[in-house]
């Protein structure tokens, strides 16, 4: 025999109730928050999938930004170089109209004049700030200001050699910085003649490299550095490199005025003494840095007196030798550019696949944890049903007691 006291009747139908009622509210809950996962209790291995994909929707927002940070900065070096090719390219403009032969000591003078606005704005363009104020081309030291003038009024390089690397997605990373010293300052310089002794009154000039493989080839494999020149009190020229290699010089006779050839660089020599001896050195594989050629250009305008025969060769020479110059400025900004379009395919590549991973992640979060509106709604409705059920047949027993039956 069973016996059921009027204690059990009343809590079984309580615990029944909050069961029925705890049902209602996790129901309504679903649908105010749209989730059908709110607590892990609700489903535990749903829960700890949504755990995972929110840490991985995590990682593709932080590599995201990266991402848009590197495409930034990278977007706004090009735009600088762009700028820089465009002055260069007007400078070159201005150095072929100096070496127009008609100008006027006043029209060398406005010339030098534009230069020097010229040379301002490649510095300004050299110290381009971020939107954080830092000076893109410092390399890591971005608070200092990449080029100032020193005591001499000239501009160096105030940064160091440092390339700043960001992270855009797991193990792969993309450099979104370049010092302002490899792009700006070594430049590779024209090839240029200077007096090792000069007891003869000679000069040399029109110094050219006509044939780039035969320079190479003078070296045979090794690294190019300066070529000694040496015309002798026979008229005899002869030529060695900086190891003491013999070079092959045509013609080898000396004659004022007249070209000659050595590795691959024609050069000319002039106005030497009859039966005199003297030494030139040819410069190879010199740095000059593009602020460097401006100012020596602006000062060869302004200083350089043309009524000698030495003073045109070397008018003509700085002339020659700036647009050598110039273009080589020119290409390094556009060898960097090309670079930085590679960085920047890179990074825009790395952007679509976080995109296409975060859509992923989200369908599949989607999934697990958005509730189906339409079925919480019925659930809902039935649930309440059943509550109200439960509620009534509870007042109906709790009313019922053995004294009624005695």
């Amino acid at each position: 025999m069973i016996r059921i006291s009027s204690q059990q009747v009343f809590s079984n139908g309580i615990n029944r109730m909050q069961e029925l009622n705890s049902n209602l509210n996790n129901t309504q809950q679903q649908i105010s928050t749209g989730k059908r996962v709110n607590k892990p209790s609700d489903d535990p291995v749903a829960a700890a999938r949504i755990l995972k994909l929110d840490q991985e929707l995590s990682r593709v927002k932080t590599y995201e930004r990266n991402a848009n940070l590197a495409d930034n900065r990278l977007s706004q070096e090009e735009n600088a170089l762009t700028s820089a090719v465009d002055i260069i390219q007007r400078i070159r403009e201005l150095t072929v109209q100096a070496g127009n032969g008609a100008l006027s000591p006043n029209d060398r003078r406005s010339i030098s004049s534009e230069l020097k606005e010229r040379l301002g704005q490649l510095a300004n363009i050299g110290n381009t700030r971020d939107a954080s104020g830092e000076y893109i081309f410092s390399g890591f030291q971005g608070s200092v200001q990449a080029f100032q003038k020193n005591a001499a009024g000239m501009y160096e390089y105030n940064g160091d050699e440092g390339q700043r690397v960001l992270e855009i997605d797991d193990g792969v990373t993309v450099p979104i910085s370049d010092n302002g010293k490899d792009i700006f300052m070594n430049v590779p310089a024209a090839i240029t003649g200077e007096y090792t002794t000069n007891a003869s009154g000679g000069f040399i000039s029109g110094v050219t490299l006509v044939n780039e493989a035969a320079l190479n080839a003078a070296y045979s494999g090794s690294f190019p550095d300066d070529i000694t020149i040496t015309v002798d009190a026979a008229n005899n020229i002869q030529a060695q490199d900086s190891l003491g290699n013999t070079l092959t010089v045509t013609p080898a006779t000396y004659e004022s005025g007249e070209p000659f050839v050595v590795a691959g660089i024609e050069a000319t020599i002039s106005g030497m003494a009859l039966g005199s001896t003297d030494v030139f050195t040819l410069k190879v594989n010199e740095k000059q840095s593009a602020f460097g050629t401006v100012e020596k250009l602006i000062a060869g305008l302004e200083s350089l007196d043309k009524g000698t025969p030495e003073g045109r060769a070397q008018y003509d020479d700085m002339v020659a030798q700036s647009l050598v110059n110039l273009d080589n400025a020119q290409e390094s900004f556009i060898l960097k550019q090309t670079e930085l379009g590679g960085r920047m395919n890179a990074v825009e590549s790395t952007k679509s696949f976080l995109a296409d991973s975060s859509v992923y992640s989200n369908e599949i979060r989607s999934q697990l944890q958005d509730v189906d509106y339409a079925e919480a709604i019925s659930n809902l409705s039935f649930q309440s049903f059943v509550l109200q059920a439960a509620q009534q047949s509870f007042a109906q027993v709790s009313q019922l007691s053995l004294f009624d039956r005695l």
